[in-house]
Order: C-alpha cells, then structure tokens, then sequence
C-alpha cells in the first residue's frame, strides 16, 4: 500500500526550522510513565509517531501537539515536543489558532471519536474547511473508553453498552465521509496494528500543506476489544480491507481477486475481478478536483466493517487559511487599511455627550 505515487504538491514544513543534528525516535520520548491499559492501541501509535518524526529532521520546539479530552489526550505528555492538554473537542479550535499565529511551528492535533465527533464536530468540520495548516490524528475505537464504555458517535447500531443497555438506536458517523463533505484537502484512514502503512499515512499527512485528517481504528481492549478484528485477522484481512493506491487500479483480496467498479446507476461496487473488463476497474484518483470518487470510496464499508478502504482518500492543494490571512494583512498595510483604530471605530461609532450633573 505504496503512497509514493501521491504528488504531495507543496510541503507544509517549508517553513518549520530543521534541527540541528540527526535524531532518533528516543529523543521523541519523554520521562512520563505511559499509562495507558496494557494492550491499548494508543501505544503502537505513539511509538510510529516516535518514529517517523526524526525523518521530518524538525526542530523539537517547533513541534506542538494539541489535544482534547480522553485516552488520546495523553498524547503531549509523551511528546518530547511542546504540548497542550486542551478542553473537550476544542483542540482543532485552540490548535488553528496556534497554526495561523505562528507558520513556523508544525501544529498537530490528537483526538478521538468522542472527543472530536460529539462535542467537538463544529470545531473539526470548520477547522478542514478552512484548510489550516494544521495535522488532525482521529483516534477511532468506537466507544468512550476514558469515561468507561458508553456508545460513542462511531459505534454501531445496536452496540450494547453501559450508556445503551439495549442497544444503540444512533447512527453513526462514518470521520472519512464527514471529513470529504467538509471539502478537507487531505483525509486519509488507516490501523494501529500495520505499523508500516501507519507510518506513511503519517508521513504524508505531515508533508501536506492544508488541514490533514487522518483516521486510525485503534482497538479499546478493555471497553470494545476485537471492534477490528475483521480488518486485521489474517483469514479475513485480505477478504474485506481495500488498499487504496494513488493512480492504481482498486483490486483486492487474495491476489486481487476482487476489484471496484460501477454499477448500472454509477454508483461504486464490488465484482470479482475475473469477470469484468479492466479497463473497468475503478482506478484511484486522490487528487481529482472534486471529492465525488473519495467520499464514494468512504461509503463502501458498512457498519460491520466489510469492504473497507484504507490509505489516502484525497490529496489535493488548496490556498490555505493562514496564507490568505498573512496576505490579506500584508495587502492592508500597503494600502494603509491596517489602522486597528479606525477599525473599531468604523462608520457607526459616535461620541455620547456628557450626562449634566444634577
């Protein structure tokens, strides 16, 4: 599941001032116990983004980590960078402005799917479709596992929990999709346990200039253990994960033994690969102007997870907020609109007079 292919176009990190000697994902980790529950998903992705971040060759003091509320909020504490332990769902709204006030910093998000998708959706849709430069880390496992067990915004209808005894009745968001109505410039999904696919998703992300949103299925094992199990078991993996590859045709199963295609109405299928003409075979596009192919892509899995995509859904380059501020603001003071003043001040104010003494 190669995204070489993939023209990241310009780098969001043009700007972020390199470090001065090579490093090493121990110079990522800190002195805090990890405290999380043993077997938790969080730490495989802790460790890949240990890990990856010394290939960017950034300095750590121009690395923040922002995050919400929840198991993943964890996160800054085992960052060797600097951090910010923020409130619930605010992250993407504390992070944009960070990311906008400050174009030498790398500014990453750390979230999960209550944290971002319940109390924190406004902040998310707003902060993907303004397109800040800013990278959002979606923890997904399904359920709310900081506050032990209830049903989340991901969770499957008729999910039995401590919230939902008979079951859910919601149903639930599908991030991809949101995030691809939103109109973000990069969405991506992928799974803590392909530690290798994890890591280039990651790579991506972080090179792209724009709001980066990156889904990851992380397994709960205390509150929801096994919720992806489908995706990861090795006699069903191959069967119902779809690798998406940038400018490849989308084939999978053993030896790509089914394939996506349209259908009589030209909504997207699934065929076996022997029985249709290759040319056509759906091929992927994640760089097409318009997100019609990626959000299509995002519906094929269904809520027990059969058929579904992983990798980078789009890809594409749009100006970003924090450019067109600092651009704006540079326009205003060649042309002397930049009087703050005058400003608040404007065309409606006026000079209350005096109140005569009694």
């Amino acid at each position: 599941m190669s995204l070489a292919s993939v023209d990241l176009g310009s780098s969001a990190l043009a700007g972020v001032p390199k470090a001065d000697r090579p490093q090493k994902a121990k110079d990522f980790k800190t002195d805090q116990e990890v405290r999380w529950c043993p077997g938790c998903g969080d730490y495989v992705i802790l460790a890949a983004v240990q890990g990856f971040l010394p290939e960017l060759g950034l300095r750590r003091e121009n690395i923040v980590f922002v995050s919400g509320i929840g198991c993943s909020s964890r996160f800054p504490y085992y960052m060797n960078t600097y951090g910010l332990h923020s409130i619930h769902g605010r992250a993407p709204a504390i992070a944009s402005g960070l990311a906008v006030s400050r174009p030498d910093l790398s500014v990453w998000v750390v979230t999960g799917d209550g944290d971002a998708l319940s109390i924190g959706g406004n902040h998310l849709i707003h902060a993907l479709r303004r397109n800040v430069n800013l990278k959002i880390l979606l923890f997904n496992n399904r359920i709310y596992g900081l506050t032990k067990g209830q049903y989340s915004p991901t969770s499957e209808i008729g999910k039995i929990t401590k919230s939902t005894p008979l079951g859910s009745l919601d149903y639930p968001f599908n991030p991809v999709s949101i995030a691809l109505g939103a109109e973000a410039t990069f969405v991506a999904r992928t799974i803590d346990s392909d530690r290798s696919h994890l890591s280039s998703v990651l790579r991506a992300a972080a090179e792209h200039e724009g709001t980066a949103l990156v889904e990851i299925y992380q397994n709960c094992n205390i509150f929801n253990d096994g919720a992806f199990d489908l995706l990861k078991q090795t006699e069903t993996r191959a069967q119902w994960l779809i690798p998406l590859t940038h400018g490849e045709p989308i084939r999978f199963g053993a030896d790509g033994s089914q394939c996506v295609v349209r259908d009589g109405t030209g909504e997207l299928a699934i065929a076996a690969t022997a029985a249709v003409n290759p040319r056509d075979i759906v091929v992927h596009d994640a760089q097409a102007d318009t997100p019609s192919l990626a959000f299509s892509l995002s519906r094929l899995s269904t809520q027990d997870l059969r058929h579904t995509p992983v990798g980078v859904f789009r890809s594409v380059q749009r100006p970003t907020y924090d450019r067109l501020m600092a651009d704006q603001i540079a326009q205003a003071e060649l042309t002397g609109d930049a009087d703050l003043g005058a400003l608040l001040r404007g065309n409606d104010s006026w000079t209350m007079p005096a109140t005569p003494s009694e």
